[in-house]
């Protein structure tokens, strides 16, 4: 069953231009130049019930303005789409109940007030029965561990607690679609990895099906089977989130620290320097050539090393530079 389709699904926006200075103020108010930008083309998606989906792209792929649509926020230029039965557009309440939005850089918490009130307020204007409302507050705020936090006010939380009841909030009313706008930004490491597992029980306990757009690749890999890949408002892939990676992943960056100055290290055959200093070497690999990399790099006693992936605005720009699109 699915709970989202659309059929060549296009969004276009009209962009006054204006030439520079008061001049050009003046000329825009008799003569206006506009350009047509194209959010998002000919998007066909089928996503169904209870499945968790990576939206991925880099910064203005259309990634937003899809969610945007989906959720009716905005309605579409043209094409067709349906979620849950509806016309998101039509902003029917019965259609606005069944799903939530959490945004990792807009909160939709109220700062004054404080937990308890907050999801006392919610409940409100979701019309949620006492009985649900206490059930699903006593599920969240254990599984999220916050319930020391309930009586303080929101504004006093760190950001961490605050992407919690973020969480909360939205899914208070058993919402049966969940949209993720970077929920992870900004956290720190153990914060986000929390917020994953505590992602991926919503998903198996509940059977909440959610979608999320992420840059940071672990958020992708650790969460979602499936992942959609769109670049300038085209989708370019979508499918199997691990045979993405292992078709388009090829390199890793080694960040490797020392106590004491090495004079005498030899960078790895083909190895692309990115910052070179007695105490610190960062530079990238071939994927293949990781662990014979890690062999060598210990006879130099370093203190600490880091590996990091590729960025997925990277593996996007090979995707898209090689030409490969995938169906479903």
């Amino acid at each position: 069953m699915n709970v989202i389709e659309t059929k060549d699904l296009t969004k276009t926006y009209k962009r006054f231009k204006k030439k520079e200075g008061l001049r050009g103020s003046l000329e825009g108010l008799w003569k206006r130049e506009y350009e047509e930008k194209t959010a998002v083309s000919h998007m066909d998606l089928e996503i169904a019930k209870g499945e968790f989906v990576g939206l991925i792209g880099p910064n203005g792929a259309g990634k937003t303005t899809l969610i945007k649509m989906l959720t009716g926020i905005i309605a579409p230029t043209s094409g067709s789409i349906d979620v849950l039965g509806f016309y998101p557009n039509d902003l029917k309440n019965k259609f606005k109940e069944q799903y939530a939005v959490v945004m990792g850089q807009k909160s939709q918490l109220f700062f004054e007030l404080t937990v308890n009130d907050t999801l006392r307020l919610f409940k409100e204007i979701y019309g949620i029965s006492e009985q649900v409302y206490q059930k699903n507050k006593e599920f969240y705020t254990e599984l999220f561990d916050v319930k020391g936090l309930m009586d303080v006010q929101v504004r006093t939380l760190s950001l961490g607690e605050r992407m919690k009841m973020e969480l909360i909030v939205a899914l208070l009313h058993n919402p049966q679609i969940l949209f993720l706008d970077e929920p992870t930004i900004g956290l720190d490491a153990i914060a986000a990895k929390q917020m994953r597992r505590f992602l991926k029980e919503v998903n198996e306990e509940k059977g909440t099906t959610i979608l999320l757009t992420s840059h940071y690749m672990e958020d992708i890999k650790s969460l979602c089977e499936r992942s959609i890949v769109i670049n300038h408002g085209a989708k370019i892939y979508d499918g199997n989130t691990q045979e993405l990676f292992h078709k388009y992943q090829r390199n890793k960056k080694l960040t490797v620290s020392f106590e004491k100055p090495v004079d005498d290290f030899e960078m790895p055959e083909g190895a692309v320097i990115l910052e070179e200093s007695p105490m610190k070497k960062v530079f990238r690999i071939n994927l293949e050539t990781v662990n014979a990399t890690m062999h060598d790099i210990m006879r130099y006693e370093p203190i600490d090393i880091t590996i990091e992936e590729d960025e997925i605005g990277t593996v996007v720009e090979r995707i898209y530079q090689e030409g490969s699109v995938k169906h479903a």
